[in-house]
């Protein structure tokens, strides 16, 4: 994977990219993620934050193309304002998610935005975005503000997320979005994902009979608590079982008939998003 800085050309995919990372993760309706890919990441916004010394980093993956071809799989922008360096966006492909594409854009941003100056750094996330807190939770930073502001005609509730400390995140061997390295001994408990331990390198979780459930940490679908991923009753991940809640630990999700998927022990959820599930007075 290289990560490089985008340009104009990249405008394009940038939009695409965005449009779908955001209709998969964020509860908001079409129109309201076409009103901000189309204000926020137009041909001259993305020119005018290059221009400016904004960091804009994308990530290309030669070896795992996207479905139209092209190698851009994720980008992010991190602002300078004085000492202050702000982590705006970042967006990674759904179809390229849990391979590191998020934590290494994120660190190269980090890296840059320090290199310019910055002292202290935040990130930002929208209240809709249903995965983006936990991520930046799981890089060191804590919620300390919430805000209203308005994005493309749209009154949307933001999180500001700073560094726990003066000094930065504590080190954490990560290896995917929103994920970390589970590599350990034969029962060793995780922590990232509640109630799992590794077994022969492989994430497991138990059920109430005392079996165990092992864990595709590669195969999630986004909640408001936290990702669901799904749970195989076999280490081949070939008898799939239902689905793993990140958010409290429980292997008790229901899924409906249009695939909305709902933890019964702490009523995370997942629902699907198109354009026949939404109207005009969605919020």
């Amino acid at each position: 994977m290289e990560l490089r800085d985008a340009t104009d050309a990249d405008a394009e995919r940038v939009r695409e990219l965005v449009r779908s990372a955001m209709t998969t993760s964020y509860a908001l309706s079409p129109q309201q993620i076409d009103s901000i890919v189309d204000e926020e990441f137009a041909d001259d916004q993305l020119s005018a934050a290059i221009d400016d010394d904004t960091v804009v980093i994308v990530a290309e993956d030669d070896e795992a193309p996207t479905d139209d071809g092209t190698p851009t799989v994720g980008i992010a922008e991190g602002t300078l304002d004085d000492d202050r360096g702000t982590v705006r966006w970042l967006f990674v492909d759904p179809e390229h998610r849990g391979r590191g594409v998020g934590t290494r854009l994120f660190d190269r941003v980090a890296e840059r935005l320090r290199e310019s100056g910055s002292e202290r750094l935040q990130a930002t996330a929208f209240q809709a975005n249903t995965e983006g807190g936990s991520f930046f939770e799981r890089q060191g930073f804590e919620r300390v503000d919430d805000r209203r502001v308005d994005v493309a005609d749209e009154s949307l509730v933001e999180y500001v997320y700073v560094e726990s400390s003066a000094s930065g995140p504590e080190p954490t061997d990560r290896t995917g979005e929103g994920e970390t390295s589970q590599t350990g001994a034969v029962g060793e408990e995780t922590t990232d994902f509640p109630g799992t331990e590794m077994r022969d390198g492989t994430l497991t979780a138990p059920t109430d009979d005392g079996d165990r459930l092992y864990v595709d940490r590669d195969a999630a679908e986004s909640g408001t608590e936290a990702s669901f991923f799904v749970a195989y009753s076999d280490p081949d991940f070939e008898e799939r079982f239902g689905y793993y809640c990140g958010n409290c630990g429980s292997v008790d999700a229901m899924v409906d008939d249009v695939g909305r998927i709902e933890c019964r022990e702490c009523q995370n959820v997942h629902a699907t998003r198109s354009s026949e599930e939404y109207d005009d007075s969605y919020l």
